[in-house]
């Protein structure tokens, strides 16, 4: 698993076990019944089916463990059903919106340069964050227009980079990376000012800040252009299968919550231009 997933699955049982000393007992000890009465309490405390999901989840992959290491004879987890979730509706940003928020960063100074190419890659490939962050020069190539990524569960898939990617990728290489590159200095493609891989974190705040600069009040994530890119590709026809092999999901019923998004713009377009919408 990942090292975000990890950290995930830790938070969770940190926050069940503290639970579970306010209730005199401890992960140990859990039975059925301390389980159902914990959903109940989340669900008064207003979490998300999704959040409630996730801890599930966590809580299996742990009792299960216990199992079978032979330190519990019953998984307290079994008969505990997981809730239903509905899909969230990916929000996405307009065409003009991207193309304003890529214009944003200043190609004469070497951050510049990188946040420019790091937002036209993300847009141009739908890339998830940690890919991005992840890639490594020698994963781009240039003469091909297509990049090597290594996505979710070590997946590797080859994904198209535009021209404007590409275009900002070699301007960033030739004047801003060798600026941001130390002696240290891996095979990362994208470096902070310290020389080092770009962090989630990081390139989040950059995307806020670029986002204010240009006016735009939607909230924005680095996943924000990833469902962006999708949303688009579909409004130009493509289909759903080649939308599920670009963006890496194995389950094509994860890429079909993008038909909704695009739905929902064909009303709206027909609404704002049809004279009897």
């Amino acid at each position: 698993m990942s090292d975000a997933t990890l950290s995930s699955y830790r938070t969770d049982l940190k926050i069940f076990a503290g639970w579970l000393k306010e209730q005199n007992s401890g992960l140990f000890s859990v039975e059925q019944t301390h389980i159902q009465a914990y959903l109940a309490y989340r669900f008064q405390q207003q979490y998300s089916g999704r959040s409630t999901a996730r801890l599930l989840s966590s809580l299996r992959k742990f009792y299960g463990y216990l199992c079978q290491q032979h330190r519990l004879k019953v998984d307290p987890t079994q008969q505990i059903e997981n809730p239903k979730i509905q899909p969230p509706v990916p929000k996405s940003l307009s065409e003009k919106d991207v193309e304003i928020l890529i214009e944003q960063p200043d190609v004469e100074t070497p951050l510049g340069l990188r946040d420019k190419a790091m937002l036209e890659l993300l847009y141009s490939s739908g890339l998830r964050i940690t890919e991005l962050i992840s890639v490594e020069v020698n994963q781009i190539g240039f003469v091909q227009g297509v990049m090597r990524v290594i996505g979710k569960g070590d997946k590797e898939r080859l994904v198209p980079i535009g021209e404007e990617a590409l275009s900002s990728i070699q301007l960033y290489l030739k004047h801003g990376r060798p600026e941001l590159a130390t002696e240290d200095t891996n095979d990362w493609l994208f470096l902070s000012t310290r020389g080092s891989k770009m962090t989630r974190q990081t390139f989040w705040y950059r995307i806020k800040h670029y986002a204010k600069t240009a006016g735009i009040r939607t909230h924005l994530s680095p996943h924000t252009l990833r469902h962006a890119f999708a949303t688009h590709l579909l409004n130009h026809g493509a289909d759903l299968r080649t939308l599920q092999m670009l963006l890496g999901h194995s389950d094509l019923s994860t890429t079909q919550i993008y038909t909704y998004v695009a739905r929902e713009r064909l009303k709206q377009l027909h609404s704002e231009h049809h004279p009897r919408g």
